[in-house]
């Protein structure tokens, strides 16, 4: 009968096949870190009451500088000498609506500081009351 010969062959670990399972275990990880929801309040149903009523909406118009210098009351562009007599107007129809002088996010072509002095200075020594409208400080920030 013939031998064959084998040769001892040294058990040995292999790690690429462990790393590959320890890379994926850190990405689900990871992953399921991103799509984690942080609350910060509680859900609280509203109670009904017969006594109640709806809200009445305030009525409001803006006033809106764009990136371009372009600037706009409502819908409608509206040159800088003419945004007053527009505003008035609108106002003497309807003296509880509220104007909000709003400035277009981004970089422009134009500088926009002047026009916004400008028209809050007009706007002020009118005797309009001028809500500004911008963003949250902390909106712009992540939170941990």
């Amino acid at each position: 009968m013939l031998k064959l010969r084998r040769e001892e062959i040294d058990p040995r670990i292999e790690l690429m096949p462990l790393i590959d399972v320890i890379f994926l275990i850190l990405t689900f990880f990871i992953y399921a870190m991103v799509l984690m929801v942080r609350v910060d309040m509680l859900p609280v149903p509203l109670e009904a009451y017969s006594s109640s009523e709806d809200p009445e909406p305030t009525p409001a118009i803006g006033i809106t500088l764009g990136l371009d210098g372009a600037i706009h009351v409502g819908h409608d562009q509206v040159a800088m000498e003419d945004v007053l007599p527009v505003i008035e107007e609108t106002l003497s129809d309807k003296p509880e609506m509220t104007v909000y002088l709003i400035m277009e996010a981004g970089e422009g072509t134009v500088d926009r500081g002047p026009m916004l002095t400008g028209l809050w200075d007009q706007l002020h020594l009118a005797g309009i009351d001028i809500q500004l409208v911008g963003q949250d400080r902390d909106a712009g920030r992540s939170t941990p």
